[in-house]
C-alpha cells in the first residue's frame, strides 16, 4: 500500500527534545531524523510559557526552518498551544501565564510563521478576527466553550475541554456535530477510550478527522521523567503524567497510533490526506506500508 507522507500537526518534541527549549541543531536533528517514521512534515507545538520564552522558542524554530536539508521532515510552521486557555482546562498548562484573548497580547509574540494557534473561544476579546484576517487556523480548545462558528478546527477532542452532556452546548458535541470543523483526535489507547472513538469516526465526516500524537518529549527517549509546561512529567511506560496524575500528551508517534487504530478496524486512509487539505500542502513524496500499517519505505523527493 501507498500514501502520503504522514503530517503531524500537534506534537511538542521526541528524542528527548521539546520545542520549548530546543535550540537550532536540536530542531534540526529531530526533523531529519522523524522523516525515517514516515513523517514528513510537522508543526512544533509550543504550551504556555512565558512571552520572552515563547519569542525565544518561535525564533529558534524559524531558523531551523531556513537551515533545513531535503532528508528533513519539512517545518511547516507552528502550532502554537498555549497562553490564550481558559484556566477551568488547562491540563498541564500553567494557568498563571494565560493572557486575555486580546490582539495586542498576540503582538507581544506575533510571526508570520505563527500557522495554528489553540484558544478558548468563549473567552475571545478581539483575537480571533486578528488571527483570521492573518489566515492563522484557529483551533478550540482547553476550553468549555459551544459556539464555534469562528474556528477551523478543534484540539485533541475531548481531552481539556467540556464533554457531550443532553443538557447544554459544549465544545465536543458542537465539534461533532459541525461537518465543517476540522477535529483532532488522539488516538493512542490512552486519551480517549475505544467507544468513544469509534463515535468520533461514526459521527464526523471521515475529511475532517486528523489524527494526531500530541507527543512530549519522552517519545522515542530513555526518559522516565522530564520537565514539561513547568511540571514535573512521569512516564510509565504507557502514560505521561505530573505527579498529581493529570495527564499530559502523549507517548507515541503518529505512525504507532496509525499502526494501533488499523489494529482495532478503525483506520481509514482519508486521515492521512486530511492535513494536506486543511493546510493547502502539495505532497513531497510517499510511503510505503505492509498489511500490518508497519512502514516498508520512505520516499521523499
Amino acid at each position: 500500500m501507498k500514501s502520503k507522507l504522514l503530517i503531524e500537526q500537534h506534537f511538542h518534541g521526541c528524542f528527548g527534545i521539546d520545542f520549548n527549549t530546543a535550540d537550532v541543531d536540536d530542531v534540526l536533528y529531530l526533523s531529519k531524523e522523524i522523516l525515517k517514521y514516515g513523517i514528513g512534515g510537522i508543526f512544533p507545538t509550543i504550551v504556555t510559557d512565558t512571552v520572552e520564552n515563547t519569542k525565544n522558542a518561535i525564533a529558534v524554530i524559524k531558523k531551523a526552518a531556513g537551515r533545513q536539508t531535503p532528508d528533513m521532515a519539512k517545518i511547516l510552521g507552528i502550532h502554537l498551544e498555549g497562553i490564550f486557555l481558559n484556566p477551568a482546562k488547562k491540563g498541564i498548562h500553567n494557568s498563571e501565564l494565560f493572557l486575555p484573548l486580546r490582539e495586542e497580547n498576540f503582538k507581544l509574540f506575533d510571526d508570520d510563521f505563527i500557522k495554528i494557534v489553540t484558544l478558548a473561544p468563549e473567552l475571545d476579546v478581539n483575537l480571533i478576527q486578528y488571527l483570521k484576517n492573518r489566515g492563522i487556523k484557529v483551533q478550540a480548545g482547553h476550553c468549555i466553550g459551544g459556539d464555534l462558528k469562528n474556528c477551523s478546527g478543534v484540539t485533541h477532542l475531548f481531552n481539556a475541554m467540556s464533554g457531550i452532556t443532553h443538557r447544554d452546548s459544549s465544545t465536543a458535541l458542537s465539534a461533532l456535530l459541525d461537518d465543517n470543523i476540522y477535529t483532532e483526535i488522539i488516538a493512542d489507547g490512552v486519551h480517549v477510550f475505544d467507544d468513544a472513538l469509534r463515535l468520533v469516526f461514526k459521527t464526523k465526516p471521515s475529511n475532517r478527522i486528523l489524527p494526531v500524537s500530541d507527543c512530549l518529549p519522552v517519545t522515542k527517549s530513555s526518559l522516565k521523567e522530564t520537565v514539561f509546561a513547568g511540571e514535573k512529567i512521569f512516564y510509565d511506560g504507557t502514560k505521561a503524567v505530573s505527579k498529581e496524575g493529570t495527564l499530559a500528551g502523549s507517548t507515541m508517534l503518529l505512525p504507532d497510533i496509525i499502526r494501533l487504530l488499523h489494529k482495532k478496524g478503525m483506520f481509514n486512509m482519508q486521515y492521512i490526506d486530511n492535513p494536506y487539505e486543511y493546510h493547502n500542502i502539495e505532497p513531497d513524496g510517499y510511503l510505503e506500508w505492509d498489511e500490518e500499517f508497519n512502514i516498508i519505505k520512505v520516499h521523499k523527493n
